[in-house]
């Protein structure tokens, strides 16, 4: 079975694009990014922003807009059948087309991805792209660290 990515979260006023690589089991069940609760991301927008972020989709979405934050995924759909990214290198891929989104959404500057796998596969696609590597924040990486992360938030500030 192949499954499919979820839509950008994106508008004309985002300044930054966290790239993901593919929803995980959990995200495709609730049908949105990050649907784990062991993941780290939600938790990290809330301690960096000082906020408290809903659990509906609507909740989450208002907030990434409200703070420029464009969030995707760099595969647009695979045959995994888990969460494993180390799975995902292998399975059927389709890429996402960056390039329209980012012509699209002007305002974009700077591209970061959400662990290795979506570093390595946008990088191998897009190998023009100016990206930054940040560390998951799937629960599955346990030497996580936040301050990589402040850095790529700062530029939505101002």
């Amino acid at each position: 079975m192949s499954y499919v990515c979820f839509d950008a979260v994106v508008d004309k006023n985002s300044k930054i694009l966290i790239l993901g690589s593919f929803p995980s089991v959990k995200s495709r069940e609730i049908n949105f990014y990050y649907g784990n609760k062991q993941n780290k991301i939600w938790k990290l927008f809330e301690n960096f922003y000082g906020v408290k972020i809903g659990d509906s989709i609507e909740d989450k979405k208002a907030f990434l807009l409200a703070h420029k934050i464009a969030l995707w995924d760099i595969v647009k759909s695979s045959d995994l059948t888990g969460s494993s990214d180390l799975k995902l290198q292998t399975s059927n891929l389709e890429i996402n087309d960056l390039n329209t989104l980012l012509k699209n959404y002007p305002n974009i500057k700077n591209i970061y991805c959400n662990g290795k796998t979506a570093y390595n596969l946008t990088q191998k696609y897009y190998p023009n792209l100016k990206l930054c590597y940040l560390p998951s924040t799937s629960p599955a990486n346990v030497s996580f660290k936040v301050e990589n992360w402040h850095k790529a938030l700062e530029n939505t500030k101002g």
